[in-house]
């Protein structure tokens, strides 16, 4: 039997992971209310890019899959926020049908790409990256897109009385709807059909010698990815109150993929740290030198990869073992 000295060795991580994570949760329900309101909503739009970059996860660090145009399904749920919210529907309701919209076209994009894989995989997906915008301000979705001039919404206000204004209802909304989507996150990789992901991405042969049916895996993959990303979308659009064709180009595809490197590929909570950079870094760049705020952000970013090649996750895990000796 362990000695008391073992156990109580044993205990104190345990103890201190729980006195973190209480701190940490009294730190998150505090924030809105100690700091100005635009800095809340930037936190919101941190935490909205990392669902988009957790969804882009989950086919890209789990199942090997690379894409560059998931700025369409974030399109796809922002629009179906807006339009949604346009014609009086709750933005409540919004969220599952961009859900099931988002995974609908995801699953069908996924089956022909199913041929494809690699570099032609990326250049597929950027393809439909760069065709969003343009299809988004065609005449014939005019009346539900608003065109180039997009659809204008209005921030709901917190319900049932609550002393919140619009922004703070927002923030909390956004971290429950994040917290219900990291949670699904976890039990996905870890369940039966994570591993089966897992393994066709190490290795899709074998995965298919197992009797794992590759194809079909490989579509639900893509469109679980589109649903993550389109609820994000959706966030959003509800978040900024605007939606435009120009606000869902290429740029941001290649913001969310450079997020999912930086914060470390096939981490669920390195996405955190990615979407954070998303969102911030740009703007620090901005701030140093407005003439050259795209250089700065490059050096800003080869920096960190030159720091930590294996992203934000990696260096956590590397300075975890450092302490732990």
């Amino acid at each position: 039997m362990p000695s008391p000295a073992v156990l109580d060795a044993a205990r104190a991580p345990a103890a201190w992971r729980a006195l973190a994570l209480v701190g940490g949760l009294a730190l998150v329900a505090a924030l809105p209310f100690a700091v100005k309101t635009f800095f809340v909503f930037q936190i919101t739009l941190a935490v909205i890019y990392a669902i988009a970059i957790l969804g882009l996860n989950l086919l890209t660090g789990f199942n090997g899959q690379f894409s560059l145009g998931h700025s369409a399904f974030y399109a796809v749920g922002a629009y179906t926020a807006a339009i949604m919210m346009d014609a009086d529907i709750s933005y409540v309701w919004t969220l599952p049908v961009a859900a099931v919209a988002c995974f609908v076209s995801g699953f069908l994009f996924g089956l022909p790409a199913l041929r494809l894989g690699g570099t032609y995989l990326a250049l597929a997906t950027f393809a439909l990256a760069v065709a969003t915008p343009q299809l988004l301000k065609a005449s014939f979705l005019e009346g539900w897109t608003g065109g180039v001039q997009g659809i204008s919404i209005i921030k709901p206000d917190a319900p049932f009385g609550l002393p919140l204004n619009a922004d703070q209802w927002l923030y909390f909304f956004t971290l429950g709807v994040a917290a219900i989507m990291y949670v699904g996150a976890v039990n996905l990789v870890a369940s039966r059909a994570g591993r089966a992901l897992i393994a066709i991405r190490d290795h899709p042969a074998a995965a298919s010698a197992m009797g794992i049916n590759v194809a079909l895996y490989k579509s639900l993959a893509f469109g679980t990815s589109a649903l993550y990303t389109g609820v994000a979308g959706a966030l959003g659009a509800i978040a900024i109150q605007f939606v435009a064709p120009d606000s869902f180009t290429v740029s941001l595809a290649i913001a969310l993929f450079v997020g999912l490197v930086v914060g470390g590929v096939g981490s669920i909570a390195g996405t955190l740290f990615g979407g954070a950079f998303v969102l911030f870094v740009p703007n620090i760049a901005e701030q140093v030198s407005k003439g050259l705020a795209g250089a700065v952000y490059g050096v800003i970013l080869i920096l960190l990869i030159y720091v930590m090649p294996t992203g934000a996750a990696g260096l956590a895990r590397w300075l975890g073992r450092r302490a732990a000796r």
